[in-house]
């Protein structure tokens, strides 16, 4: 049996075993959990999230999942940004001080983004 809830039912070509979601770097983990989080949260339905996350996969070309978590990233940031959750400009504004703190961050620390926003 599953241990993914009902919803993830309906999100296309979601790399998953049988005790959920599968990982290959820790930032797919961390834009599932913002995914799940945003969505616990009311900010949008699942139903609204599988359709933001097909129309990513639909516009990558049929049946291109290679870079599912990519999809899946892009299909947050559009959603967020149309939800008028963050606008676009916050989102690039966090993606390069990510960027930067990430380079800035010793291999096996962790990140933080505060010093570089």
């Amino acid at each position: 049996m599953s241990a993914r809830p009902d919803g993830w039912r309906a999100l296309p070509a979601l790399p998953a075993d049988d005790d959920g979601p599968v990982f290959s770097e820790p930032w797919q983990a961390q834009a599932f959990a913002m995914v799940v989080e945003l969505h616990a949260r009311g900010r949008f339905t699942w139903g609204e999230w599988a359709a933001a996350l097909a129309a990513e996969i639909a516009a990558a070309g049929p049946g291109d999942t290679t870079n599912y978590w990519r999809h899946w990233l892009a299909a947050l940031e559009t959603l967020v940004a149309a939800k008028q959750l963050a606008s676009s400009d916050e989102q690039a504004r966090r993606r390069d001080a990510w960027e930067r703190a990430a380079e800035a961050t010793p291999h096996g620390r962790p990140i933080d983004i505060r010093p570089f926003l």
